[in-house]
């Protein structure tokens, strides 16, 4: 398994076939059909590495109000027993363990605070692994939540994630960056009140923030708040695509 607990993205949509032409332009991802049992499938590559994947809106929940949404799978070495001792830390066992052939196996879940996620042993793969922090990956991993210490403990004991440092964002609180040994993967904030749920948002690598800003705009998304500097100097924007999935771009550690 990779350093990194998180191995696999996946955005589920009202139209697989227009978040392909989106992302496609925004990121520079190529694309390949990859249709699993009973549904269609598009892997989004950058670098010849898959990246992420594309999948349509399930039914249910279209039905329950749940827009269009990327999603993580963070890898474990055992999901049942994994989905079972969070369930009993106040975890949601949204879809219980379930195969996906020739895959891995997998659960839907939620942490503690309501935030989703995907627990996932995946099969092995000699697919090529994607290069850190090359464009049209996911460069940075961001929690919204209404409990920071509470998601640092159940991160950190499930995925071993831990703080690494702690920026002062006035208002909105403490901001934590947290990572595997020395290396920094994402931050945790206090969820702002435009923020509804405790939420995972990814943020993918771009070589040129204002470039990849012109992208969204020209494809049909929308840009909620940048380019801004961030810590460490790099830019960084907030975005809509087309059918109303959060995401953001980043460009590369300086």
């Amino acid at each position: 398994m990779s350093a990194s607990p998180f191995v696999w993205y996946e955005l589920s949509t009202t139209s697989m076939a227009a978040a392909r032409a989106f992302y496609s332009a925004v990121l520079g991802w190529a694309t390949d059909d990859a249709p699993m049992p009973g549904m269609p499938y598009i892997i989004g590559k950058a670098g010849g590495a898959p990246v992420a994947g594309i999948m349509d809106l399930p039914p249910h929940l279209r039905q329950a109000g749940v827009p269009p949404h990327w999603n993580a799978y963070l890898a474990c070495a055992d999901v049942d027993a994994t989905a079972k001792a969070m369930q009993a830390d106040g975890a949601v066992v949204h879809l219980a363990p379930t195969d996906i052939p020739q895959v891995g196996r997998f659960a839907v879940m939620a942490d503690p605070a309501g935030a989703a996620f995907m627990l996932f042993k995946p099969l092995p793969s000699d697919a090529p692994q994607p290069v850190r922090h090359a464009p049209g990956t996911v460069g940075w991993h961001e929690l919204y939540t209404s409990d920071v210490p509470g998601a640092l403990a159940f991160y950190g004991k499930y995925f071993g994630l831990k703080k690494l440092q702690t920026h002062d964002m006035g208002d909105m609180g403490p901001y934590e960056i947290f990572g595997i040994g020395d290396e920094p993967l994402g931050g945790m904030m206090n969820r702002p009140p435009q923020v509804p749920v405790s939420v995972w948002n990814f943020v993918f690598t771009v070589s040129d923030i204002n470039d990849a800003v012109a992208r969204v705009k020209a494809s049909g998304g929308q840009i909620l708040m940048g380019p801004m500097e961030v810590p460490g100097g790099q830019k960084v924007a907030n975005c809509l695509d087309p059918q109303g999935a959060a995401f953001a771009v980043v460009t590369p550690p300086l």
